[in-house]
């Protein structure tokens, strides 16, 4: 079904609720503002194939900039807020951006990036203006609000979120089918977490990264309540369940950590009875946090295994979890290949790279190394997202950790993933990152960086203690030698822990 459908059949049922201010975008509203900006693309000269950018924080208007584009045809990027102008101008001209649209509390941002980004003719800022910007209010309000003579599917062509390196653009073919023709994201949410008509589903992370976007305009295509959370916040989450009776959510570990270390009498103050599906992914769940999710939630946690480029779609049901702890779930998209360094097919249990055949095929924009990269060196169209992992005998697939974050330590392996899932589960640890750092006898040394629940406990002892905690669980070699504490540590909005800007101040400059 296509939004003005939608709009038509419920005009008033809110498309958008913003968590925070509560502001209320109905579908009449969202159908309408998504027509204007249409109009307005198609005024400026933009047409199907053409690109369009977006840096926008979690704003009441950002779904409706998307499903402009997405009803015209065209691409689009979102760009990530924590960028400096730098990263987004690179960003903005790598994909070809003819139109950008930002608003006034990025403009420190967005201003100086549109400069670097030549190609853009159309600069739009809402709630307010900057120089080279025109009034996204004015712009659009000379435009009726009634859809293209022509509407076509658009498609997203987003970016890696540059945890391991400069972020990648993953642009897909253009579908080249009427806008309202259902997609394989509308179908997969169909099969595996069905809304309702009483769905109402809750974003808590950013919209510009791949997840929350796509999935709350596929629930939008259903007709469902999508509740933006303007920042995650634990206990703001379970409020926002309770107050808006959600019905599906989407979730990374980190934020069950955080939720999890509420005080328990702020944890049941809230009624989560209505949640009928949590989805989680992005990164490896610890099996302690998950086990304590299920034990509070139910049996209701989904989660699956997929990336920016659309090779793959693992998923596990909570029954296939309960039956195969820690697993990923098995591949519904895409058939999964463990391989080592040269190749060579590993067989189940064994540690390797991921790589997953029959599945859609994928190229980084205008990166053909990176996208070299990606294939299997066997040459037979297997692609990787940079994972480690194995298989178990029943084709369930378990995650280690990112290829690039192995440590060798004596000519030994280290996934890093391991300390880190023992130490976040330590009641003094508020987060943690371990990596290697460079050392003299071993090549690398195994470390972690840090931060405390209580910022006055950091020190000797703690470093101490965590070790040992570590040691108590998991093979010496895999245990951090050395423990920094931090205030907070690096993490995009969307739950990835960035290690790389932590590992880069322990090697020479």
């Amino acid at each position: 079904m296509d939004l003005g459908q939608i709009a038509a059949r419920t005009p008033g049922r809110p498309a958008v609720v913003m968590a925070g201010s509560g502001r209320v975008v109905t579908y009449r509203e969202l159908d309408e503002e998504s027509n204007r900006l249409a109009r307005l693309f198609h005024a400026a000269g933009l047409r199907p194939g053409d690109h369009i950018a977006l840096l926008l924080e979690n704003h009441p208007l950002f779904l409706a900039v998307t499903w402009a584009a997405q009803r015209s045809g065209l691409y689009y990027t979102a760009v990530g807020t924590r960028l400096g102008a730098d990263e987004a101008a690179y960003i903005v001209d790598d994909c070809g951006a003819l139109a950008f649209v930002t608003s006034a509390a990025l403009a420190g941002v967005a201003a100086p990036a549109a400069e670097r980004a030549p190609r853009v003719r159309l600069r739009l800022m809402l709630d307010g203006t900057a120089p080279g910007f025109a009034s996204y209010e004015e712009s659009t309000a000379a435009f009726p609000p009634l859809p293209l003579d022509r509407e076509l599917e658009g498609a997203d062509m987003l970016y890696s979120s540059g945890t391991t390196g400069r972020p990648k653009g993953v642009k897909p073919p253009l579908p080249d089918v009427p806008f309202g023709t259902p997609g394989p994201l509308y179908q997969l949410v169909s099969l595996l977490f069905p809304p309702g008509e009483d769905a109402v589903y809750l974003s808590p992370a950013p919209l510009y990264h791949a997840a929350p976007l796509r999935y709350s305009m596929a629930f939008q295509r259903f007709g469902a309540t999508v509740v933006v959370q303007e920042k995650f916040d634990p206990e703001a989450s379970l409020a926002a369940v309770e107050r808006y009776g959600v019905t599906h959510s989407q979730w990374v570990p980190t934020m069950f950590v955080r939720m999890l270390k509420l005080p328990e009498d702020v944890r049941t103050r809230y009624d989560v009875s209505t949640l009928r599906y949590a989805i989680h992914a992005a990164a490896p769940c610890p099996v302690p946090v998950k086990r304590r999710m299920l034990e509070w939630w139910g049996p209701i946690l989904h989660e699956y295994y997929a990336g920016t480029e659309g090779n793959c779609f693992v998923y596990a049901s909570p029954e296939d979890w309960l039956a195969h702890p820690g697993t990923v779930g098995r591949p519904l998209l895409g058939q999964v290949h463990v391989c080592d360094d040269d190749g060579r097919e590993l067989p189940p249990g064994t540690d390797g790279t991921l790589y997953f055949g029959d599945g859609p095929a994928f190229a980084y924009h205008g990166d053909p190394a990176g996208t070299a990269a990606a294939r299997d060196p066997g040459g037979r169209g297997w692609t990787t997202l940079g994972d480690i992992g194995h298989v178990d005998a029943d084709g369930f697939v378990y995650l280690t950790d990112r290829r690039a974050y192995t440590i060798i330590s004596g000519g030994v392996n280290v996934y890093p993933q391991e300390a880190e899932n023992v130490l976040v589960v330590h009641p003094k640890v508020a987060d943690a990152a371990v990596f290697g750092i460079p050392d003299a006898e071993m090549g690398e040394a195994v470390h972690a960086v840090v931060q405390p629940a209580d910022p006055s406990a950091a020190g000797p002892e703690l470093a101490a203690e965590l070790i040992a905690h570590c040691r108590d669980r998991l093979a010496h070699y895999k245990c951090p030698r050395s423990v920094d504490f931090r205030t907070e540590l690096p993490r995009h909005p969307t739950g990835k822990l960035l290690k790389r800007l932590l590992r880069d101040e322990y090697r020479p400059s």
